[in-house]
């Protein structure tokens, strides 16, 4: 069907699901959140059918390294965040019809489900490919498991997935001088096998569908990444990993092996919306135990579905590339009509990093601006990195809450209100003396809904908001230029007439606001007792009618004064500081436990560096000649970079003496020389006291 005469029925709305290993901070809400809600929210005030998707990511790397870091379970972990993050949505008002997660049974057998549908037809290739290993650990390593120098920035903590320094997507094999996270040891290369989707064959079709179906109604950052991937060439991508975290996948020959995070977690939102149908039945049988329940088939299965997905940049291959080719190769599901990315907010003028707690948490936010939910909706709203990344910083926040919420739409708000308490005892006056003026006024409210429209349905946020808010200055205006307490003594039915106009834009404010500022949008209408009211009344002027009870005015907003925005950006100095003197190890994590057995046979003892030389032809290596009290031996150790060979003639050191031997560039190595790495890389030699002699043995 023609998507121009496509009828649209109800509409699925998803947004990316957050890796539930910490809390969600204001890139996320800028991001993917906030414009979603809008776009929900929006819709429901037509009167549309919509089912807005949110849910936790629980599976992947981050989820078992998070978990490694504070030795507890991965399921430890996403409880507690799953559950963080769910409350600080709600508060936020973020209207999920569901908030999901992939650790539910019913999530693992959806996806099951859907793997092997996609089986069963032969839809995917069997490779046996290379993948590095830990071998201290037996372990095969997922991309987010392995750290190294990144090829393009020479960032030297670059993870196997992508750099955060310059943000390139990487493979594991592309980094220089590759370690474990788990171990710290340079990893090998070991055969497995996996199962790939093969998306090369999908090319000439993701090339008419996109490239030719979407060229003009597709945000040009989505368009531009997708093109740029399907004009290099799509490569087959695996579908499954070697990882103890996860859905089982569903085959007997693959044991040990889950389903890779890409694969399993859009497959989320479908889960997510069988979720939704059984809790909706179930609340529904509650007072009805004959009612037929809620499908969750129409939302994914119908074409008279609108599928938008809401994700940041970093997510656009896997939405628009990726997953539509899952949903193709299953067959039986709608492809998304859109999906408007936004590129990445930054804070104050610095990368969102969660690793150096780089960012304004939801939840601190929360409890530092109590009340203020709408405040932190509009700030980001209005500063959204829709076409380019930008940058939040606390005193643009204050500026925009004291200069626009407070001073131009709640002091319009306020002051109709006030002077209606005033000079009518609040009762909605009627219109008696009415000029050229208020018919150019009217005109114009009935302008607004359809600009702000216009905005929305093309996923414009930043633009619908800035013309709610014309509307608010629009009020101002003409409320100021009227001058009613000037006028009232000798002119009352003109003042009537001017105080009855600004009420109905107030009316049309608590309207027009409430996709993006929801609980002042709720507090409009209870001040005007007004709970009428979809978005096809916006534009009337005659939603309140004449005498009409209102309630008790109060403010919307309040003023932010200096003090709290300075514990802010003091917040953020003290975790800069923080930042650059900590420490602490970021990348290796503890290892697997080991039994005193294992521990014991190792033979470590105290020596005496006698000789050092450089290898030649290598830049790390150096050969070195120890007394190990037992004998005279000699050692290979890559620690060139950090000790002149001169430097270490005459030191002691602990040694691993026990250690099978090893050819290092022609040169037998007898051992092990024992370091200190800190969390820059830097390597300092484990040193014993000088009166300990040689042949001490380290228990």
């Amino acid at each position: 069907m023609d998507k121009e005469n496509k009828k649209i029925k109800r509409y699925t709305i998803t947004s990316a699901l957050p890796y539930a290993n910490g809390p969600i901070h204001i890139g996320h809400l800028a991001g993917v959140y906030i414009p979603a809600d809008i776009y929900a929210r929006y819709l429901r005030l037509r009167g549309e059918d919509v089912l807005f998707i949110g849910g936790s990511d629980e599976h992947g790397v981050p989820i078992t390294i998070k978990a490694r870091q504070e030795g507890v379970s991965p399921q430890a972990i996403v409880d507690r965040y799953h559950e963080m993050i769910k409350a600080s949505f709600k508060e936020l008002g973020i209207s999920f019809d569901i908030y999901s997660r992939t650790s539910l049974p019913l999530h693992h057998d959806t996806a099951s489900e859907f793997f092997t549908t996609l089986f069963n037809k032969g839809k995917f290739i069997e490779k046996t490919a290379l993948q590095l290993y830990d071998e201290a650990n037996g372990e095969f390593l997922a991309d987010r498991y392995v750290t190294g120098t990144c090829p393009h920035c020479n960032n030297d903590k670059a993870y196997g997935d992508q750099c955060e320094k310059c943000g390139t997507s990487l493979n594991a094999t592309d980094l220089i001088n590759p370690r474990s996270v788990l171990s710290g040891n340079p990893p090998v290369m070991k055969e497995t096998k996996h199962w790939y989707l093969p998306l090369d064959q999908y090319e000439p079709w993701l090339r008419e569908w996109i490239l030719e179906g979407h060229k003009d109604d597709w945000k040009p950052n989505v368009y531009g990444q997708c093109k740029s991937w399907i004009d290099q060439g799509l490569q087959p991508r695996a579908v499954t990993r070697d990882l103890d975290w996860g859905v089982n996948v569903p085959l007997e020959e693959a044991k040990g092996k889950v389903l890779y995070v890409w694969f399993d977690a859009p497959i989320g939102y479908i889960s997510a919306a069988k979720d939704w149908a059984t809790q909706k039945t179930n609340e529904a049988r509650v007072t009805d135990p004959a009612h037929p329940g809620f499908d969750w088939k129409p939302y994914w299965k119908s074409p008279d579905t609108k599928l938008v997905h809401f994700i940041g940049k970093d997510n656009i291959v896997f939405h628009c590339i990726i997953f539509p080719a899952m949903l193709k190769a299953e067959g039986s599901y709608i492809l998304p009509d859109n999906v408007p990315a936004n590129e990445f907010l930054n804070l104050e003028g610095d990368k969102i990093s969660t690793s150096r707690n780089w960012a304004v948490w939801l939840h601190e936010y929360l409890d530092d601006f109590p009340g203020k939910q709408d405040v932190l909706r509009y700030v980001l709203c209005a500063n959204a990195p829709e076409t380019k990344d930008n940058d939040f910083t606390w005193k643009d926040f204050q500026a925009r809450n004291n200069n626009e919420l407070l001073a131009i739409f709640g002091n319009f708000i306020n002051r109709t209100l006030v002077l209606t308490q005033k000079y009518f005892n609040g009762k909605v006056p009627g219109v008696n003396m009415f000029m050229p003026e208020d018919q150019v006024l009217i005109e114009n409210i009935a302008a607004f809904p359809g600009r702000l429209e216009y905005s929305l349905e093309h996923y414009r946020f930043r633009e619908a908001l800035n013309e709610l808010m014309n509307l608010a200055r629009l009020g101002n205006k003409y409320l100021t230029e009227m001058e009613p307490w000037k006028k009232f003594r000798e002119e009352p039915d003109r003042v009537e007439t001017v105080l009855h106009l600004c009420l109905q834009i107030c009316a049309n404010l608590a309207i027009l606001s409430e996709p993006f500022l929801p609980f002042t949008s709720l507090n409009i209408r209870q001040m005007m007792n007004f709970t009428s009211g979809s978005w096809f009344d916006a534009g009337k002027s005659d939603l309140l009618p004449a005498g009409h009870m209102l309630a008790e005015p109060r403010y919307l907003f309040e003023r932010i004064d200096d003090t709290a925005i300075e514990a802010q950006v003091k917040k953020l100095r003290d975790t800069k500081v923080q930042n650059e003197n900590s420490s602490e190890v970021e990348v290796v994590t503890g290892k697997p436990v080991i039994t005193y057995d294992d521990f014991s046979k190792m033979d470590i003892r105290t020596g005496t560096i006698l000789a050092a030389e450089k290898v030649p032809k290598t830049k790390k290596l150096l050969k070195l000649t120890i007394h190990t009290g037992v004998d005279t031996r000699t050692i290979v150790s890559g620690i060139a970079e950090f000790y002149e060979p001169e430097q270490l003639i005459g030191r002691k050191a602990c040694f691993l003496i026990n250690l099978e031997p090893r050819d290092i560039k022609g040169i037998q190595s007898n051992g092990m020389i024992l370091m200190a790495e800190d969390s820059s890389g830097q390597l300092t030699l484990v040193s014993p006291a000088d009166d300990l002699h040689d042949g001490s043995t380290v228990k």
